[in-house]
């Protein structure tokens, strides 16, 4: 790809007449930004007619604003391609478009995903058609084909509705960067129309739904298992995060009957070694652990592994294969490793489900609800996880809590809160359960996610949620998503939200 190397704003010719005069103060070009902007930024200066192709990146916001001739696609084979919707960009590992509805010929408009390369060839070439995640795939987007094709494909490089310059251009407008407005979901226009204060009484009982429904799951689970153990799965598969929470969940269901023995006393690293044992974590032989400690700037994994081996028979049949844990995507505070680490201080320290009644049994002020659980909750320093995300990672240049503010809040209001809510209506006891509403409510908002943000552009269109900005309004929004968006297609057929959220309007109104 040609780019013209940036110039600088005194190198630029403004015509005569233009330049600094003595003794006065020139006024500004009317076009000098405009200028300056066109030499300076090199996604403005694609040239067409080159054989290289665009950046990817310029495809793939091609693709979502649709900015073809959308009465010329054909696919490589010939079939007439009609787009119903692109699908909403995903910013995980798999396909880069989700839940698109396409229509070729005149068969029935297809549900499934749209993956973008530059060359047909990535699709093996990348391994997609290797990939499991990459089965719903329905289109191959590409700039040009070439080769034998193996799945629908579209190539972009003869459709476009304007000249590359142009669209490299618009690529760094700020429409660009938002969900075209024909993309949003059809409730986005009553949704507007209601008040904040309205707004947000909706989105507190979708939330208090969703509270609800949390609380059910571990009321069952205590039928079964006790209440203190419901906690323990809740809080293991929480510390999954979106990859691992069921290896997290079985690794709490094996240890049960070691804590209900009385182990739970045991020091830190001897719970560290039996939970990453267990987990697979750890080499699974001694030649294993020989070719795993030369890798390891540490003595870390050699202090596990002593222990680990007088255990490892007794827990033989339960130690799950590395194949069940997902680690692609994981930010490194989130590796199982480090999670483990910081479970293992809970279970050697034995009372945390009483440190958690005594927070809850105790009167804070609202601001400061969060920083007390996290005070409650957080483990000693740990002389190796304090300054490691994993066994091979650089140390941090300084020590890391192992519970941060985020984590902190994501357990309240997933874990703590419902299974707080869910014992306090199990003993009839209406005080406590409407303090776990007033805390879940009251909550500071968690850390933002792709769902949300789609979430907010598709029913809110941009708009923000209503301030104070709280976990719980952002729990209301997820549970809309799930009750109704989940239950329909790109463009919201058949969904009866639009209609409940107009009739509502005029109740209101």
């Amino acid at each position: 790809m040609f780019i013209r190397p940036a110039r600088r704003l005194s190198d630029l010719d403004f015509g005569p007449g233009e330049t600094q005069k003595q003794g006065k103060v020139p006024a500004i070009p009317a076009t000098a930004y405009a200028e300056f902007r066109r030499h300076a930024r090199p996604a403005a200066t694609l040239h067409e007619g080159r054989t290289d192709a665009p950046p990817e990146r310029l495809l793939h916001v091609v693709w979502q604003h649709q900015r073809l001739r959308r009465d010329a696609l054909r696919t490589a084979d010939g079939r007439h391609l009609t787009v119903l919707h692109p699908g909403f960009a995903s910013r995980e590992p798999g396909p880069d478009f989700r839940s698109a509805l396409i229509q070729f010929d005149a068969a029935p408009p297809a549900t499934g995903d749209i993956e973008v390369d530059l060359q047909s060839a990535g699709w093996r070439g990348h391994g997609h058609d290797r990939n499991p995640a990459f089965r719903q795939v329905i289109l191959h987007v590409v700039w040009e084909t070439g080769g034998k094709e193996t799945l629908p494909t579209l190539a972009l490089k003869d459709v476009l509705d304007a000249p590359l310059t142009v669209l490299a251009e618009w690529l760094g407008s700020e429409s660009a960067q938002q969900l075209p407005l024909e993309l949003t979901g059809q409730c986005h226009g009553p949704l507007k129309e209601l008040s904040a204060e309205t707004l947000r009484e909706l989105l507190h009982q979708a939330a208090h739904t969703r509270l609800q429904a949390k609380a059910s799951a571990f009321a069952a689970r205590a039928r079964h298992a006790g209440w203190e153990q419901s906690l323990w799965e809740g809080l293991f598969r929480a510390l999954g995060y979106k990859h691992n929470p069921w290896p997290l969940q079985r690794l709490a269901e094996v240890i049960a009957p070691l804590r209900a023995a009385g182990q739970a006393g045991q020091s830190a690293l001897h719970w560290q070694a039996r939970l990453l044992g267990i987990a697979g974590l750890l080499p699974a032989d001694t030649a294993d652990f020989k070719s795993q400690i030369s890798n390891v700037k540490s003595t870390e994994l050699r202090r596990l592994w002593d222990i680990w081996w007088r255990d490892r028979d007794q827990f033989a049949d339960a130690i799950l294969p590395r194949t069940a844990w997902r680690f692609a995507g994981i930010r490194p505070a989130n590796h199982p490793q480090r999670r483990l680490a910081l479970a293992a201080h809970w279970l050697a320290a034995g009372d945390l489900p009483a440190r958690i009644e005594r927070w809850f049994t105790t009167q804070f002020p609202d601001h400061a609800l969060a920083s007390a659980l996290l005070e409650a909750m957080q483990p000693p320093g740990d002389d190796f996880w304090s300054r490691h995300w994993t066994f091979n990672s650089a140390p941090m240049p300084k020590p890391q809590p192992l519970l941060g503010s985020t984590r902190a809040t994501d357990l309240a209001i997933n874990v703590i809160l419902p299974w707080l809510w869910s014992r306090a209506s199990a003993g009839g006891n209406e005080t406590l359960r409407r303090e776990a509403e007033r805390r879940y409510l009251a909550w500071p908002a968690a850390e933002d996610n792709a769902i949300l943000k789609l979430a907010r552009q598709r029913l809110l269109g941009g708009r923000p949620l209503p301030k104070p900005l709280t976990a719980a309004l952002q729990q209301g929004l997820l549970q809309v998503v799930r009750d109704f968006c989940d239950h329909s297609n790109a463009i919201c057929e058949q969904c009866q939200f639009p209609t409940f959220v107009q009739q509502l309007s005029k109740s209101v109104g």
